[in-house]
C-alpha cells in the first residue's frame, strides 16, 4: 500500500517568522530559488566578460601595408634588412626584422605574380622563433641558437626548424615598395597561412597545424 501523501505546509503552519497566511514557500523552495538567482547573477557577470575576453579569438586581423623604401635601393643577388612595425600599440616589441631582395627568375622557380617580384624573408627562425642572420659570404640564413641553416630562398638545409623561413606579400607602388601580411611556406614554397614556429607544412604537417581564425586573408 503506497504511503498517504500530506499536502504541503504554508509558511505559517510551518512557523516560519515573517510568513503570511496562505504562502507556502518551503525550505527546498527557498534554496532552489535562491541558486536561481545565483546563477542569473553568475551568468549576467561572466557572459559579457567570456564575450569580451573571447571576440577577438575570432576576430580576423586587417591586412596592413608598409612601405621599405625605393625599389631601387633593394639587390637582385644579396638581401638587405629593413624594420617594419608587425604589431601596434607595442612600441618596439612589435617590430622585427626582414630582408629584402628583388626577385630573380634564375634562382626562385616558383610561380611568379605581382606579390613577390620583391623577395621578404622573416628574421624569425622556424624553430622556436630565433632571430636568423643573412651571412652573404655562404648565401645562407643561419639561426645561432640551435644550429639551422637555410638557403639563399629561405629553405632549410641543416639543423632542426621544420620548414622555410617565414615570407611577407610585396607590391610595388610606383617606384616603391610596400611590404604586407605574412605567410608560411613548405619546401616548395607553396604559400599557406601563417603558422606558428615548429608547425611543419610538408606531408600531413599542413592538416596537423590548421591556420589561426584571426590571420589576416590573403590579398588577391
Amino acid at each position: 500500500m503506497a504511503p498517504r501523501r500530506h499536502p504541503p505546509r504554508t509558511s505559517l503552519e510551518a512557523g516560519l517568522p515573517g510568513a503570511f497566511h496562505g504562502e507556502t514557500v518551503t525550505r527546498r523552495r527557498l534554496m532552489t530559488g535562491g541558486a536561481h538567482a545565483a546563477a542569473v547573477a553568475g551568468a549576467a557577470i561572466v557572459l559579457p566578460a567570456a564575450g569580451f575576453a573571447g571576440g577577438p579569438v575570432f576576430e580576423r586581423e586587417r591586412a596592413t601595408w608598409r612601405d621599405v623604401g625605393r625599389l631601387a635601393d633593394i639587390p637582385l643577388d644579396t638581401y638587405v634588412p629593413r624594420v617594419i612595425t608587425v604589431a601596434m600599440g607595442i612600441g618596439e616589441a612589435g617590430k622585427t626584422t626582414i630582408f629584402l631582395r628583388q626577385r630573380d627568375p634564375a634562382v626562385d622557380t616558383e610561380p611568379g605574380d605581382q606579390f613577390n617580384r620583391v623577395i621578404a624573408v622573416t628574421s624569425r627562425c622556424a624553430h622556436v622563433g630565433c632571430p636568423v642572420n643573412y651571412v652573404d659570404a655562404a648565401h645562407s640564413f643561419v639561426c645561432p641558437c640551435h644550429g639551422g641553416v637555410y638557403d639563399f630562398r629561405g629553405i632549410r638545409v641543416g639543423g632542426p626548424p621544420p620548414r622555410p623561413l617565414d615570407r611577407f606579400y610585396t607590391r610595388l607602388r610606383g617606384d616603391g615598395v610596400e611590404v604586407g601580411p605574412r605567410y608560411s611556406v613548405n619546401r616548395q614554397l607553396r604559400r599557406f597561412s601563417p603558422r606558428d614556429s615548429g608547425e611543419p607544412l610538408d606531408g600531413i604537417g599542413q592538416y596537423l597545424y590548421p591556420p589561426r581564425f584571426t590571420t589576416a586573408k590573403a590579398p588577391h
